[in-house]
């Protein structure tokens, strides 16, 4: 079974900018399309960004041209660069592989506000 780890987030300001990781225990990962999701409060959990294995990626239109999502193959890894925060993108932030194939993590709190 293969465990995923996020870390990263935090409270900043509108404007602000974090960077998540997701360390995921197992090899397969690396093997498959992954992607980051966040559920806001009393929301469903949306996809937020998606990576091939070859890098090619996919974004929801509210991210677009803010967000950026990477990979690390070798290490088993996936990244989420968010810049230029709105308090909109306030939720806890996850990731898992397109079709959710593993259990989820305990996710990582962002929260944007003044």
């Amino acid at each position: 079974q293969v465990r995923l780890v996020e870390s990263g987030g935090g409270l900043v300001q509108p404007g602000g900018s974090l960077r998540l990781s997701c360390a995921a225990s197992g090899s397969i990962f690396s093997r498959a399309v992954n992607a980051w999701y966040r559920q806001a409060p009393g929301k469903e959990r949306e996809l937020v960004a998606s990576i091939a294995v070859g890098g090619s990626t996919n974004y929801v239109d509210s991210v677009k041209g803010r967000f950026t999502i990477s990979r690390d193959n070798a290490k088993n890894t996936v990244f989420l660069q968010m810049n230029s925060l709105k308090p909109e993108d306030t939720a806890v932030y996850y990731c898992n592989t397109q079709f959710r194939n593993f259990s989820w993590g305990q996710g990582t709190q962002v929260t944007v506000s003044s």
